[in-house]
């Protein structure tokens, strides 16, 4: 069987998030070696490297491997998880091209309803995720979804009746809800197709 071929959006990100890895460790190479008052040339001596290559790491053009740097992280006298502290503090931020986004498998999909992810937060306490959904005449009616959070939808397309417990709202493009997830939820009837819409999904990190 072949290997399934990688999402455009994903294989971007992991390409961004390798360069900001091997960016925020040379910063910290530098920042250790700068404070011991040494050289590029004497710590590439004490690691078995070339001066050339020490400062291609230093300056994030290198990604090197676990080895090259446990040598250096010897040289300095620091433990190797020392290097990743500054790629732990950044600030996440996801870019994402128009018509790309990760189409997602979650509860509804199988019933005609696409759901396309538009970015993921990892480091913050609170999980949030947003999806652009698109519900065709294919799509099935299924107005019992739940989970832990808030959630916020904004229309951008079509008509749709959409459930919360016990109400509904007739929504047109540029209405919103902003609700408690764990209500039942979710489109009832579609007026109008094909729906787009922006939803926002919220919830505490330690949430299942």
């Amino acid at each position: 069987m072949a290997a399934r071929e990688r999402p455009a959006a994903l294989s971007e990100r992991i390409r961004h998030d390798e360069a900001r890895l091997a960016e925020a460790i040379g910063q910290q190479i530098r920042h250790f070696r700068s404070e011991l008052r040494m050289t590029i040339a004497e710590v590439a001596s004490l690691a078995g490297l070339s001066s050339g290559m020490m400062s291609k790491i230093e300056r994030g053009m290198s990604s090197p491997s676990l080895a090259t740097l446990a040598a250096i992280a010897a040289a300095l006298n620091v433990p190797v998880t020392a290097f990743f502290r500054k790629y732990e503090e950044q600030r996440d931020c996801s870019y994402v091209r128009g018509g790309e986004g990760l189409v997602i498998e979650r509860v509804g999909t199988r019933a005609g309803h696409e759901y396309r992810l538009l970015g993921h937060n990892i480091q913050s306490r609170v999980n949030v995720e947003p999806y652009l959904i698109t519900l065709t005449d294919e799509s099935e009616v299924f107005p019992l979804f739940q989970h832990a959070g808030v959630e916020f939808v904004y229309l951008l397309e079509g008509r749709v009746l959409y459930r919360h417990g016990k109400k509904t709202y007739l929504l047109t493009a540029g209405d919103s809800l902003f609700f408690d997830a764990e209500a039942a939820h979710g489109p009832e009837e579609l007026v109008e197709l094909p729906v787009r819409m922006i939803a926002v999904l919220s919830k505490p990190r330690d949430e299942d």
